[in-house]
């Protein structure tokens, strides 16, 4: 299964170092950052969930909550988390997904049918496809899909700025151009013709092209 933006994400239900879940329930109204993990006790991996740690009260403001994935058993996580806290300062504050049957992995399209059914024997390197990261919305639609390699340590306050621009965006008709961040000049949607606009944006906007049409960042 290939997931795509805009397809409903797989539910299920796992056992994670908080005690078994139901996904899409456990989501409830919020919005949700799903990032996974090849193998516990991995170096790049450790620095991302001490990392995420520390992040989490910007994704409580933004209503996001988070939950990371590895193949191992919680157990290990339990274990791995001391390492962490150790190293980065902080150990996980969010849940993390036991996958050992690698159940959610194959729902997610990290890994192929054929992988088997134990994360038993599996290395990393075996396991190397799951490493994405998933923004899921309150509809439970998949908003964000990002796909790293083993080696690169993914950029978490991108994730953060992406979210609030499509928390932005989903509230008034507006799109983000490039390299935005909070507070920036947003872009009024080519579907929102000048006459609406008008109506939208009593202020006016600055236009370098009849598309382009560029209005400060509403409140």
């Amino acid at each position: 299964m290939t997931l795509k933006i805009g397809q409903t994400a797989p539910n299920f239900t796992a056992n994670t170092t908080e005690g078994e879940i139901s996904f899409h329930d456990w989501i409830g109204d919020s919005w949700c950052v799903l990032f996974s993990h090849p193998k516990d006790f991995t170096p790049v991996c450790t620095t991302e969930l001490g990392y995420m740690a520390r992040m989490k009260p910007e994704f409580d403001k933004r209503g996001v909550k988070i939950i990371g994935l590895s193949v191992d058993n919680v157990d290990n996580h339990a274990k791995w988390a001391m390492d962490i806290e150790e190293t980065q300062g902080a150990k996980p504050n969010y849940p993390m997904i036991g996958d050992t049957d690698l159940n959610v992995s194959k729902l997610y399209g990290m890994l192929p049918e054929g992988a088997g059914e134990t994360s038993e024997g599996r290395t990393a390197v075996d396991n190397a496809t799951v490493r994405n990261v998933f923004v899921i919305g309150p509809d439970k639609q998949v908003k964000l899909i990002l796909v790293y390699p083993m080696s690169t340590g993914r950029n978490f306050d991108e994730v953060l700025r992406v979210i609030d621009s499509m928390q932005l965006t989903a509230k008034h008709q507006v799109a983000t151009p490039v390299n935005w961040k909070h507070g920036d000049e947003v872009i009024i949607v080519p579907a929102l013709k000048d006459e609406d606009a008008k109506a939208k944006f009593p202020g006016g906007w600055r236009a370098e092209k009849p598309y382009l049409r560029y209005v400060p960042q509403p409140k």
